[in-house]
């Protein structure tokens, strides 16, 4: 009977386990591939966490920059809108527009009725084509009459309407037979037309004034109203001073100057009649 080698026991304790070194993993004598393959998973959830985290973070501060642009062009514009300035904009839709102005002479207080007539006319005879604007620059004022201040609405210039149109010969006889026409500035039967720096002054809007701010030189319609003093003087009027170097002494109005709220008085001064210039507020009716 052959003898063979003896095997190993079942009892000599189960085979070593075989282990697999992963990098970043450190490896020990009773580390399982479970146990590294756990560890190293773990390491790569943390690493993709801090990665999304700063991913994210990143998102989130270019979307803050991005709403902070937004907001700082938007309130830019917005000033801009705000500031821009009316007389410039209005140069340049009248520079645009067709058609160039004309000055129109009416009967004085008819200037609104020739407006209204002409604007009839332009559509009963067809003329919207060449006549395009019927325009009566108007004025607020304070007056002050007897002691009384009032703001009104005036015309500004009295007489006058102005038109915007195409000159033509129809068009020209179409504002010319308005009623309350009585003719055109200018030559016969070729007008001047306003040049367009004379449009602006006329009829360009003026800017608004902020709180506490002068009033801007030469400001049109929408400035502050000019405070004018109407009162019942006559030429021929006798009127008492009543304060300045003249105070007392008695005047007779030679002339009138509405606008410069001044007249011309005739003050009696050593036995000789003298004019002199004489506020409104310095004189009083007798």
């Amino acid at each position: 009977m052959t003898d063979f080698p003896a095997t190993e026991s079942a009892d000599a304790g189960p085979a070593p386990a075989l282990v697999f070194q992963t990098e970043g993993a450190e490896v020990t004598p009773d580390t399982y591939v479970g146990d590294v393959v756990s560890e190293t998973s773990a390491d790569h959830v943390v690493d993709e966490l801090i990665i999304d985290e700063a991913v994210a973070e990143e998102v989130i501060a270019a979307e803050v920059e991005a709403e902070v642009v937004a907001a700082v062009v938007e309130e830019a514009v917005d000033e801009a809108v705000e500031e821009e300035d009316p007389v410039e904009a209005f140069r340049e839709q009248m520079r645009m527009a067709a058609g160039e102005w004309f000055v129109v002479h009416s009967y004085a207080g008819y200037e609104n009725r020739v407006k209204s007539n002409l604007e009839t006319r332009i559509i009963s005879l067809n003329m919207e084509d060449y006549i395009f604007q019927v325009e009566v620059p108007m004025e607020e004022v304070t007056e002050i009459k007897q002691g009384q201040r009032k703001l009104v609405r005036r015309t500004k210039f009295p007489g006058y309407v102005l038109v915007r149109m195409d000159l033509t010969d129809e068009s020209w006889g179409a504002v010319r037979h308005t009623p309350g026409v009585t003719g055109f500035v200018g030559h016969g039967h070729q007008p001047s037309p306003l040049s367009l720096d004379e449009v602006v002054a006329i009829l360009a809007p003026a800017p608004e004034r902020k709180p506490g701010a002068p009033a801007a030189a030469g400001a049109g319609a929408g400035a502050a109203p000019t405070e004018v003093r109407v009162v019942d003087f006559s030429v021929g009027d006798s009127v008492t001073v009543v304060d300045g170097p003249f105070a007392t002494l008695h005047a007779t109005i030679s002339e009138i100057n509405i606008e410069a709220q001044k007249v011309t008085g005739l003050v009696e001064i050593f036995g000789r009649e003298t004019p002199v210039e004489l506020a409104f507020g310095q004189i009083q009716k007798n």
